[in-house]
């Protein structure tokens, strides 16, 4: 069967251009030696279904001895997607994980109630220059699970589906799209793949999710007849039957999405929730450093040091 469950897409040029709700310029940020882009959230859209953060990680080049060392930080609310194009991570977690993470490959982690974790580039990529590219997103828990307990999980890129048509190529990484289903337990309906078009190659959104949106990671698009270059991302109105096609160098892109949430959420450092009394209990259990005691505790094997709560 073909792999577009979809009868007779639209095409680029069968809608108007007012099918982008909104367009998100990433806001570019150093966070220590490498450059973020920020998309989400973004001044007129915090959310894009239960999507409330999203980074776009690098390129960054590092030398022989360098890396990425994010410290031992907390969370609450949220779970935390890490997906790379190039390099690695080694993630660790105050609930025992220790896995390095590497490209075409997911960790998932579910902060719930309380969780720490590091990132680091493992010693292997320290041994010589190495590169990272990859992205970073959150998804914010339902009220029904932000007091649930943390969790972990990796699924090594071959799990992972992967959908094939004349040029087009896409990873399903969380959810459902496209007749497949990704194997992360999730607690909200969401789909988030990657997706890699040739020239010309054309991609149809999946239309079985109420919140749609794409960011270009890397080439360009084309939408309703007008062309988009990266890094941007694009949320789609509800509804909407919309096919995108890629321009003659290609494109890099993350499509993501799902049910809209169960209300607002507020976002404060590295915590989310739906109330600021759950936030300030987190602020404070943080700054107490009574690790082991309360929701927090740090990484096993990475307790010397953490990143203290911000001001």
């Amino acid at each position: 069967m073909s792999w577009n469950p979809a009868i007779e897409p639209g095409c680029p040029d069968e809608l108007g251009i007012d099918v982008i709700d909104t367009l998100i310029v990433p806001r570019s940020r150093d966070i220590g030696g490498f450059e973020v882009r920020r998309a989400l959230p973004a001044p007129k859209r915090q959310m894009i279904g239960p999507f409330i953060f999203f980074d776009q990680v690098g390129p960054a080049e590092f030398l022989t001895g360098q890396g990425i060392d994010i410290r031992p930080h907390p969370h609450i609310g949220l779970g935390t997607v890490t997906y790379l194009y190039r390099g690695d991570f080694h993630h660790r977690d105050s609930i025992g994980s220790d896995q390095i993470i590497r490209p075409g490959a997911l960790n998932w982690m579910v902060a719930g109630r309380g969780i720490s974790h590091s990132e680091r580039a493992s010693a292997a990529s320290r041994s010589g220059p190495h590169s990272v590219l990859g992205i970073q997103t959150w998804l914010a828990l339902p009220e029904s699970h932000e007091d649930m307990a943390p969790m972990f999980e990796h699924h090594g890129k071959e799990a992972l589906p992967l959908i094939e048509d004349q040029g087009v190529s896409v990873r399903l990484i969380l959810g459902n799209a496209y007749g497949k289903r990704a194997p992360a337990t999730l607690f909200s309906d969401t789909f988030y793949a990657d997706v890699k078009l040739a020239a010309g190659g054309r991609l149809p959104m999946p239309d079985n999710h109420e919140d749609r949106g794409i960011y270009i990671v890397e080439g360009s698009i084309s939408v309703a007849g007008q062309d988009f270059e990266a890094p941007q991302m694009m949320v789609f109105r509800p509804g909407d039957r919309i096919t995108v096609a890629a321009g003659d160098r290609g494109a890099q892109l993350m499509i993501l999405g799902g049910a809209t949430l169960d209300g607002p959420r507020y976002i404060w450092w590295n915590f989310v929730a739906s109330s600021m009394e759950r936030i300030e209990e987190a602020k404070a259990e943080w700054s107490a450093q009574n690790w082991g005691k309360g929701r927090f505790d740090l990484p096993v094997d990475d307790r010397d040091e953490h990143i203290p709560l911000p001001g």
